[in-house]
């Protein structure tokens, strides 16, 4: 295991791509629920080889579809 903490590299600018477990862990949801909204389509996530990978500004863009919602 890395001696960087999952939210050390989360906050890491040069960290571009996520795991599903952390970026469910910077939305505050969890693994089961990440992995329900990427199968809907609602978070992008892209494949590299057998792992799953959520770009950063896909939470951003996330984020702000259900603030769109809201209003």
């Amino acid at each position: 295991m890395s001696s960087l903490t999952g939210s050390t590299r989360t906050n890491s600018p040069a960290c571009l791509l996520l795991t599903v477990e952390e970026a469910a862990h910077r939305l505050g949801i969890g693994r089961s629920t990440a992995y329900q909204l990427i199968g809907n389509g609602e978070i992008e996530s892209i494949q590299i080889g057998h792992l799953r990978r959520i770009p950063v500004d896909a939470l951003d863009a996330f984020v702000d579809r259900q603030r769109g919602r809201g209003n």
